[in-house]
């Protein structure tokens, strides 16, 4: 992600898990394709980081890939860490994974001055009912689909949450 207070978007999202190897690049690439179906590039920038940098500059996981390619998602990102510096001021919604990236975010957001825009993930799906979307770094192959499906569920709740805000009087 090139640096820059770029405001042309009228929303920025960013995804959070541990590595930005798994589950918030799946999330990126997910919401992205929402947004150009809908026509709405542009609009909303979407982004992900992980917690830690340990992976930083990998593309994601080849099962990740290879699940969410089935789905018909590209996953191009490269692994970057989370910058508290750039990312908290720069993005509207910083939405995690599961409550260790939660905790790991806010700890550099010890005033929380920006708690209001630190979002659960799982708390937009539409059909299934999780508190977390469980990391599948360490499953089998199927625990990748199922972090995609639970994915596109949460990134349908999201993509309707900005329309409503960047077009509050269109009736999609």
């Amino acid at each position: 992600m090139e640096k820059t207070n770029n405001n042309k978007y009228l929303r920025k999202v960013l995804f959070v898990c541990m590595g930005n190897i798994c589950r918030s690049p799946a999330a990126e690439g997910i919401l992205k394709k929402y947004i150009q179906d809908k026509g709405l590039e542009g609009k909303i920038y979407v982004d992900s980081a992980g917690t830690i940098g340990y992976h930083a500059g990998e593309m994601p996981d080849t099962r990740m890939r290879k699940a969410a390619s089935e789905r018909g998602y590209n996953l191009t990102h490269r692994s970057r860490k989370f910058d508290p510096d750039f990312d908290f001021d720069y993005f509207d919604y910083i939405f995690y994974m599961d409550n260790q990236n939660f905790n790991d975010i806010t700890y550099f957001d010890q005033n929380r001055v920006y708690l209001n825009k630190i979002l659960s993930v799982s708390e937009y799906c539409l059909k299934h009912k999780m508190i977390l979307v469980p990391d599948p770094y360490y499953g089998t192959i199927h625990d990748f689909y199922k972090v995609i499906e639970i994915l596109e569920d949460a990134c349908e709740g999201i993509i309707e949450r900005l329309i409503k805000e960047i077009e509050p009087d269109n009736k999609r």
